[in-house]
């Protein structure tokens, strides 16, 4: 317990606390009991939350007791943004999002053994607080001058937009939240990102005023790549951790894609892998960059632990697979849709030409080039070699009734789908 706070500055999980020194002795002397919050705001946690969930689980093998909060009342309001007022989605909404965040979340923590994680849901103390009591209990505690000041606050309140009352009061939310886990587990210490850093420290005035109590929060830093700009995909999207909004297929290649400049830095953040593994694989980035070690360990760590193991095997054969080193007809029809979901693709049907479905997916530009390409050996479908221009897609070929992967040479590849 006396080592998790090194750790976590070593791996790069802590940007801010209220007091370390005091913290710091807490977790020596520990067990602590800590939470973070996740507002179903949209249908699946993305790799920002990821990075809560991490350091939740580096706090608990550390000996801490873990307690998830999934915001079913917090998330139909939503907090504040900078790019302005939120949708509000509708109840039933929130409650489904509800019911896949905790899902999700459940994978992370052990709610098992002998110090078991716990997942609570806000709704439970929020939706029969009344107004008069909301107002009484606990808005005599709060200062309009001290949350006129949270800069996302501050900075909404210059937009012509403006800001609501709803949102203005998010805040507030989230230290009711606090203040009740403290109550009803003993909480101490709050965790979250640090653009969440003045909502958290709500809840450590509500506490310290209301219940004469000092307790503690402490934020991840936002992780961002080599030359400062924002980590993620290159269009700005989030890093989904359901499968269904991201292939896992999609999710490996994204970690395995990571630059050199950044790829150590990820492996601290994101895996549990030991200083001493770290540091061999920094190791073999500066002597043999080319071999990408570093890229697949991170891909395959961060895989595995959103996905499991067996999405994992199933995303490596794939991988092998589609560049000739392996079965395609081997992978089931999931993770072959995954794998090929961003290629170029051909509408086709049983007794399409080959010629057509390499022209018709752009992988050769014209029927000349695609004559040539198959009369120099370089044509493949399903990694089977075109041995004619007369060749046909057989309804064998389509995998699954639905793709043939077509590859031209040893890495252009695209695929043709069933009408």
């Amino acid at each position: 317990m006396t080592d998790v706070l090194d750790e976590l500055h070593w791996r790069g999980l802590v940007a801010q606390s209220t007091d370390e020194a005091a913290l710091r002795d807490a977790l020596s002397q520990g067990p602590v009991t800590y939470y973070c919050g996740f507002d179903p705001t949209a249908p699946s946690l993305h790799h920002g939350h990821l990075v809560q969930l991490i350091l939740l689980r580096h706090l608990q093998l550390a000996g801490h007791r873990a307690i998830a909060l999934v915001g079913g009342a917090t998330g139909m309001i939503g907090d504040p943004r900078d790019s302005g007022e939120r949708v509000l989605n509708t109840k039933e909404v929130v409650a489904e999002w509800t019911e896949r965040l905790a899902a999700q979340v459940g994978r992370f923590l052990d709610f098992d053994g002998e110090n078991p994680a716990r997942l609570v849901n806000n709704l439970d103390w929020t939706a029969g607080l009344s107004a008069i009591d909301f107002l009484r209990d606990v808005g005599k505690h709060y200062r309009l001058g001290t949350m006129l000041a949270k800069d996302t606050v501050a900075r909404r309140l210059r937009s012509e937009e403006g800001i609501s009352f709803t949102e203005f009061s998010y805040q507030i939310l989230q230290g009711i939240d606090f203040r009740e886990l403290y109550r009803r587990h003993g909480v101490t210490l709050q965790t979250g990102g640090n653009d969440q850093w003045g909502n958290l420290l709500s809840g450590v005035e509500l506490i310290r005023k209301a219940e004469g109590a000092s307790v503690h929060v402490m934020t991840t830093p936002l992780i961002t790549k080599a030359d400062g700009t924002k980590f993620g995909k290159s269009e700005g999207g989030a890093i989904w951790l359901d499968a269904d909004l991201m292939s896992p297929y999609a999710f490996y290649q994204f970690w395995l894609n990571q630059a050199d400049a950044d790829v150590v830095r990820y492996l601290k953040v994101f895996t549990f892998r030991s200083r001493e593994e770290i540091a061999s694989l920094a190791e073999e980035v500066a002597e043999r960059p080319f071999a990408r070690a570093a890229q697949k360990a991170l891909a395959q760590d961060v895989t595995t632990l959103v996905h499991g193991q067996e999405a994992t095997d199933a995303v490596v054969a794939a991988s092998q697979a589609l560049f000739g080193r392996g079965d395609l007809s081997a992978l089931d029809e999931r993770t072959l849709e995954g794998a090929t979901d961003e290629l170029p693709r051909a509408a086709v049907g049983p007794g399409t030409s080959v010629l057509d479905a390499l022209v018709d997916s752009g992988l050769v530009p014209s029927r000349a080039a695609g004559r040539r390409a198959i009369a120099d050996g370089g044509a493949y479908v399903n990694n089977v070699k075109v041995g004619s221009e007369d060749a046909e897609l057989a309804r064998e070929d389509l995998l699954h009734g639905r793709f043939a992967v077509l590859r031209r040479g040893k890495k252009t590849l695209a695929v043709a789908v069933a009408e």
